[in-house]
């Protein structure tokens, strides 16, 4: 069982970008877009918001207003999919026999979210890229309270997947929309996660939706599973 303390949290999705908007969505109020809305990046120069993604874009604008402030920041990013729009085009130009962009390649990679987080905000701090199963969420829960025990004041957990283009539609079913949230760690009990106890029926959408719908719902316990793991959470109230 790890405790830690999340003193703020953002998240963004088409339609969906302030606290108000999601507490809607939580009582079935508003839903999020089938459209093409943009992450809000614009506090950054024009030139680098050129470089970004849309997958980027989304873990911008849930990071960044966390992040303000406070330096140096470790950060844990998670994505199980990653760039599957950059990768699909690297692909599509194989199959075509076209010559492929350095910048396209290196943009494509997992890791590659981080290191334009470190450079754009000049951050030194440890940073980590997860790839993992429909729980990755919670695996990047564990990597933020590791890095609290070793002394990090606090952590940012930010976990973003892209809608996949339909080429990937056959494969990839576990991505309903565009989705970002945004969490900041510190240390302390007010959350405990630990993996254990009976096995539940599966979360019907991504956990870390399912959790911000149980954390807007004021619900103190709650369980996510996937295949033979799950995972209890329990919050002070």
């Amino acid at each position: 069982m790890i405790t830690f303390n999340i003193s703020q949290w953002r998240a963004w999705a088409p339609g969906l970008q302030s606290a108000a908007h999601w507490q809607q969505w939580s009582h079935g109020e508003r839903a999020i877009d089938a459209g093409e809305a943009s992450p809000d990046v614009s506090f950054l120069p024009a030139m680098q918001r050129r470089r970004l993604s849309r997958l980027a874009r989304m873990a911008f604008a849930v990071g960044w207003p966390l992040a303000e402030g406070l330096a140096p920041l470790p950060l844990v990013f998670v994505s199980r999919h990653g760039e599957t729009p950059r990768t699909l085009e690297i692909l599509s130009d194989l199959a075509a026999a076209q010559p492929l962009s350095p910048t396209q390649f290196s943009l494509s990679v997992h890791n590659a979210v981080i290191g334009l987080w470190s450079i754009m905000r000049g951050e030194t701090a440890e940073m980590t890229a997860i790839a993992a199963e429909g729980d990755g969420f919670e695996h990047a829960v564990v990597e933020a309270a590791g890095l609290l025990h070793d002394g990090a004041p606090a952590v940012l957990l930010i976990v973003a997947e892209e809608h996949p283009p339909a080429a990937y539609s056959p494969w990839i079913t576990d991505v309903p929309c565009d989705y970002a949230l945004g969490l900041l760690l510190t240390p302390g009990d007010q959350w405990r996660l630990s993996l254990e106890g009976d096995k539940a029926a599966p979360a019907s959408e991504p956990h870390a939706l399912s959790w911000l719908r149980n954390l807007l719902a004021n619900r103190s316990t709650f369980t996510h599973t996937l295949k033979d793991r799950t995972w209890n959470w329990q919050r002070k109230t």
